[in-house]
């Protein structure tokens, strides 16, 4: 019994690690001004670029950094698009989540032999756990502690971003420009500069997301390794009103769902088809937010283009 729940709750941490990173750029980009519902295609190109460059090189680190940049600078399009161009975000943002898995199956096709998976990586390739061996192997500690190193990474990344926002000028000035630009403004904030530096942010952050799915989670790049989850961390950010800590608390529910999943998915027990249980996540999804999205409360500027000088 103990080892069961032990393996519902080390599935759910890591299931609950792509999703926290990019729930963590959501709330970058939309406390800064701009919704981003393009994470879902940052999160892709960032999970063809860690499987892609784990593959060749066979160094998790470099992958997870580059999936990071190739996936923002999809962010920083986004950021041309609705920060300089004042184009509609929720468009612009659309246009990433088709352009970001289009890319990622068209170099998936040049790189791999025309196939739209990439090749799997070696196992030493794959992201380190840092616990492995400190406890009894299949031990109730370590089922739940013997982890990838991503899902550190992303429970660290909630206290720094909660820190940035919260503790540092930095943090104040995105904050106030996600609210009130035009006094922000005044103030000599730049609008611009800010808006950029959270977005382009979002995007490396889903791109982490996306690496923590194909180089952790499992070993190589597919079309359907994303599906879903960039929007299932949008929903985080909703749900988790638009603070890391409320987005990490979503996004550990969401990744229980997939632990359940998985656990009932291979269990005896219980005989439950697997296309329901795949469905799991998602209905999830939309119950929380059919019972949730009314009480919560955007930034006030959140959405809204800036033109400088406007009152």
């Amino acid at each position: 019994m103990l080892g069961d729940l032990g393996f519902i709750i080390g599935t759910s941490l890591m299931y609950a690690a792509p999703l926290l990173f990019t729930a963590l750029g959501g709330v970058m980009s939309e406390n800064s001004g701009v919704v981003n519902i393009g994470l879902e295609g940052m999160m892709s190109v960032g999970a063809f670029t860690g499987a892609a460059v784990g593959y060749f090189s066979g160094n998790p680190w470099l992958a997870f950094i580059l999936a990071g940049l190739a996936a923002g600078v999809f962010g920083l399009l986004h950021a041309i698009a609705s920060v300089t161009f004042h184009a509609e975000q929720v468009v612009s943002g659309i246009a990433i989540n088709f352009l970001g898995p289009g890319i990622a199956l068209f170099m998936s096709r040049l790189l791999f032999n025309n196939s739209t998976m990439t090749k799997s990586i070696d196992f030493s390739a794959k992201m380190p756990r840092p616990l492995n061996g400190v406890f009894e192997s299949n031990s109730f500690l370590d089922l739940v502690f013997n982890q990838y190193a991503t899902v550190y990474m992303a429970f660290i990344l909630v206290f720094i971003v909660w820190f940035t926002l919260y503790k540092t000028k930095l943090g104040l000035r995105i904050r106030a420009v996600g609210e009130h630009p035009a006094a922000a403004d005044t103030l000599g904030v730049s609008v611009t500069k800010i808006r950029y530096l959270s977005v382009i942010l979002s995007g490396v952050f889903a791109g982490f997301g996306g690496a923590a799915m194909s180089i952790a989670v499992v070993s190589n790049f597919r079309p359907t390794l994303i599906s879903g989850q960039g929007f299932i961390a949008l929903a985080a950010v909703i749900f988790g009103k638009w603070k890391p800590q409320g987005a990490m608390w979503a996004c550990l529910l969401f990744g229980a769902a997939q632990g359940l999943t998985v656990y009932l998915g291979g269990s005896s027990i219980i005989n439950i088809s697997s296309q329901l249980l795949a469905m799991l996540p998602y209905l999830l999804t939309l119950i929380i937010l059919t019972g949730f999205v009314g009480r919560a409360t955007a930034p006030t500027a959140n959405g809204e283009p800036y033109q400088k000088g406007e009152r």
